[in-house]
């Protein structure tokens, strides 16, 4: 999926208007620094490996017996007044959310699938803008071409942890999930 250029009213929104504005709008869009920007459509495999993704997270979920839920895309995630972005999959844990929310608050687990076109914002602005929420413990950038994960972590004070996996398993403590880093992605 890519970022198009600024959609949309010309004037900037806050995180409320924007969420308003989307609900009745055609198509995805996503909120930087107050502008509007439009998601193009999906390749198979982007698609496929959001699906993978979802599911592996709902089956460690099971399998830890938790507390927490993973949803795909669609939902947004506030990052503050100006910034809202909609990952690919999440987790977050606890009770259930009111079932006509537009948003998560608090995500432990944010995934977010690379496209050529929003490498740099998924390594960048969304890296930064999804690690100043402070429950977000992962955030887990998927590589389709490589068949990768680049695994950040929350360790200590300001320290993110970054771990690059190709193979094995993925411990996501907290909450306490443990998947293969293969069952992330759909089938070759």
């Amino acid at each position: 999926m890519s970022v198009q250029p600024k959609a949309g009213p010309t004037a900037r929104m806050n995180v409320d208007e924007f969420l308003a504005w989307a609900e009745g709008q055609p198509g995805r869009y996503e909120l930087v620094d107050g502008e509007v920007f439009a998601m193009s459509p999906e390749r198979i495999r982007h698609a496929e490996t959001k699906l993978a993704t979802y599911q592996a997270l709902g089956a460690a979920i099971r399998a830890a017996s938790l507390p927490c839920r993973v949803l795909p895309d669609g939902v947004a995630v506030r990052i503050d007044a100006s910034a809202s972005f909609e990952p690919d999959a999440l987790v977050y844990c606890g009770e259930r959310l009111d079932p006509n929310a537009t948003s998560v608050a608090e995500p432990v687990v944010i995934v977010e699938v690379l496209s050529p076109s929003t490498r740099h914002v998924d390594t960048g602005t969304k890296l930064m803008g999804y690690f100043r929420l402070p429950s977000l413990q992962h955030y887990l950038i998927l590589d389709t071409e490589r068949r990768t994960v680049i695994h950040h972590r929350r360790s200590t004070g300001d320290l993110i942890e970054t771990r690059i996996a190709a193979s094995g398993d993925l411990s996501l403590d907290p909450p306490g999930l443990t998947l293969a880093v293969a069952s992330l992605f759909a089938e070759p």
